[in-house]
């Protein structure tokens, strides 16, 4: 089904693609796509796979942003994101509303290293926020979306997400697959979910 799905999807979205791909190269120097080590499946690392929305000297940026203000620097320790985050490009910040973003990870679904529905790749510096959940997070495929996608997203701490993915792990279903998927539909193309 994921295979099916991602075929599909790449057929049908290519469009949405080539322009994303225009507008990365668009936003300055750097590479279109961007990959990060994962963990995956049974905790295996693997690329994931998006469009590039930051610039492309963003980790040096992070880490003098970081160094000049203890206040962001604790925000970051925590949630590992920034609200206002000045890495990201013009055309990155909509790429990113509209989870556009995301596209090149059906590639990975592709590879047999993601699924359509599953929980958020976890980056290998975050494993320690899932603390005794880890090992049910690696139990599954990471996905494209899924209940952290579809429940708040960037409003929700990482303790709040590791429990959807643990409440997510045990009552997976293809049926509640099939309505993780209709709840991305309107939060991809109202751009509430980013």
């Amino acid at each position: 089904m994921d295979l099916t799905l991602a075929m599909l999807c790449l057929l049908v979205l290519w469009p949405v693609m080539l322009v994303a791909t225009i507008l990365v190269l668009f936003s300055g120097s750097g590479p279109v796509f961007y990959s990060q080590r994962r963990f995956g499946h049974d905790g295996k690392i693997f690329r994931c796979f998006k469009f590039r929305t930051m610039q492309a000297d963003a980790d040096r940026r992070l880490r003098e942003l970081l160094e000049s203000s203890p206040a962001i620097s604790a925000i970051w320790q925590r949630d590992r994101k920034l609200l206002d985050d000045p890495r990201i490009t013009y055309f990155g910040r909509f790429l990113r509303r509209y989870s556009i973003d995301e596209l090149p990870q059906l590639f990975n679904v592709v590879r047999g290293e993601m699924s359509i529905v599953g929980p958020r790749p976890l980056a290998t510096d975050e494993a320690h926020f899932y603390a005794d959940a880890f090992p049910i997070y690696c139990s599954l495929k990471p996905g494209i979306t899924g209940p952290w996608q579809v429940s708040g997203r960037n409003q929700i701490s990482f303790e709040g997400r590791a429990q959807l993915d643990c409440e997510y792990a045990r009552t997976k279903s293809v049926s509640q697959d099939v309505l993780i998927i209709l709840r991305t539909i309107p939060v991809v193309l109202l751009g509430t979910g980013y």
